[in-house]
């Protein structure tokens, strides 16, 4: 009976294993899928090389909620799933442990900027590939929401409401300073923070509309944006789902 195992590889470590895979000259058959496929779609690829049908149904659920695509190694001694921070772009089958690909677009020289924002604090950060290049971080003045009712009440949120609305304008003129410079060859862009703030403030700061298409989905788990969390945070960036089948 095959057991999964599931973790998170940061870069380093994901490119490791991919050396411990291309030593093994064990029979195998490497698939790498796009993003976007259907279940159907996955299922038709898997049942031309996986022989363990029982696994099927958590791999396809695995693979089709991944929005970058995924990669496949199985073979006598290893079998993975994994699921890559960047688009694997082709549809492919290969035997042996055929790592390449993933290999190449793990290496990838890439430009990536994060913007972290919580009410009160923001941290700005632009990445070649994990090293930090230029960042700027700093905090301002929301008060906590009003908890009891009445006129006053009324005429603190409309402070707190322009409070939240100046604190907004200094953090985009703050990205507009440290992202236009990188523009012409940024690749990504990084959300983290709370879902409502990082909403508001997209909607606020007309600057982020230019940077859409290469904006990515989802947020990064930030809970107090400061230096430390920028580096913390490419670290996510650049992290793969990796889930691992064992027999048991």
């Amino acid at each position: 009976m095959l057991i999964p195992t599931q973790r998170r590889l940061k870069r380093q470590p994901l490119l490791r294993l991919l050396n411990e895979l291309e030593m093994f000259s064990g029979t195998a058959v490497s698939v790498y899928l796009p993003g976007g496929l259907s279940s159907v779609e996955i299922e038709k690829a898997l049942n031309i090389v996986l022989k363990e049908k029982q696994v099927l149904p958590d791999i396809i659920s695995n693979i089709a909620g991944s929005a970058m695509g995924s990669v496949i190694y199985w073979g006598e001694k290893y079998k993975y799933l994994i699921l890559p921070p960047f688009s694997v772009g082709e549809n492919l089958i290969l035997q042996g442990y055929d790592v390449e690909l993933l290999r190449s677009i793990m290496e990838q020289d890439l430009t990536i900027a994060l913007v972290l924002v919580r009410m009160g604090a923001y941290a700005i950060g632009i990445f070649q590939e994990e090293s930090l290049v230029s960042s700027k971080v700093g905090t301002g003045l929301v008060h906590s929401r009003h908890k009891k009712g009445g006129s006053s009440a009324h005429r603190f949120e409309r402070h707190r409401d322009k409070q939240i609305e100046y604190f907004f304008t200094r953090v985009c003129a703050h990205i507009r300073e440290k992202l236009e410079p990188h523009l012409q060859h940024l690749d990504y862009l990084y959300y983290g923070g709370e879902s409502f703030t990082i909403r508001s403030f997209r909607q606020q700061c007309q600057f982020l509309k230019k940077l859409d298409d290469c904006t990515m989905e989802g947020l990064l788990n930030v809970r107090e944006p400061k230096q430390a969390a920028l580096e913390a945070a490419i670290a996510q960036v650049w992290s793969s789902k990796v889930i691992q089948w064992r027999e048991e």
